[in-house]
């Protein structure tokens, strides 16, 4: 079936039940839709007007650390398989790419742990401050901006890059039926210390789910997730 037949404006047949049931129809009115997003760009404005001293001071400490650039804008695939650049405050050397590159060409382990993830848990490329906002999600509250833009949402799958996006199988256009999110599923159930076959579950459950009472409660677990710092690296 195309993704044309999919139709993600509908966001219909997303995807069998966890224990392999039929798959389930998920129609969201247009109000609802509408909604969610109001409800987005009401409260990333609110937010980036309230975290801007907090913002400012972190871009501060950032640029200070080693002079480097703040933002760290990286393709990633969003609503409809459209590119977007996704923002954060970097958290990494301004040489990062090349010693991944290295590192994976000469470590198998790093190389196994990042084919399999795309995360490495012990990364020499993230800077001592960069450590810090990973571990308190500071780093991706300049997401807030790629909301207002209309690229992502509150609440959805995590973004992906185009060369993960394979990994979603059969279920790749439900990824792209929705805008990803600044939070979702993933973020509240173990974020890294989960595998990625099971992150695939979660966003397409989110999917096969979607209300926007579950994006409130999502957003709520949020919170104690982001103390709990499980699986933030």
């Amino acid at each position: 079936m195309t993704w044309e037949a999919h139709s993600f404006e509908t966001w219909s047949r997303v995807e069998r039940t966890a224990k392999g049931g039929e798959l389930r129809e998920s129609q969201p009115r247009s109000v609802g839709r509408s909604a969610k997003r109001a409800i987005d760009l009401v409260v990333a404005i609110t937010a980036l007007v309230l975290l801007s001293p907090l913002l400012l001071i972190v871009a501060l400490i950032v640029k200070l650390s080693d002079r480097g650039p703040v933002l760290y804008s990286h393709t990633r695939i969003g609503f409809g398989g459209a590119p977007f650049g996704c923002m954060k405050f970097r958290t990494m050397k301004t040489d990062a790419s090349v010693q991944l590159a290295e590192l994976l060409q000469n470590n198998p382990a790093a190389r196994s742990e990042w084919e399999a993830t795309r995360k490495l848990k012990n990364d020499p490329r993230i800077t001592a401050v960069g450590d810090i906002l990973r571990r308190s999600s500071i780093d991706e509250l300049p997401q807030l901006i790629n909301i207002v833009r209309g690229e992502m949402s509150l609440v959805g799958p995590r973004p992906v890059t185009a060369e993960e996006l394979p990994r979603y199988g059969e279920h790749m256009w439900a990824y792209m039926a929705v805008r990803p999110g600044l939070t979702g599923q993933w973020q509240t159930s173990g974020r890294n210390d989960v595998s990625y076959d099971y992150r695939v579950s979660l966003d397409v459950h989110y999917l096969n789910n979607w209300s926007l009472a579950r994006d409130f409660v999502i957003i709520a677990k949020t919170i104690p997730a982001l103390f709990s710092q499980r699986g933030s690296y």
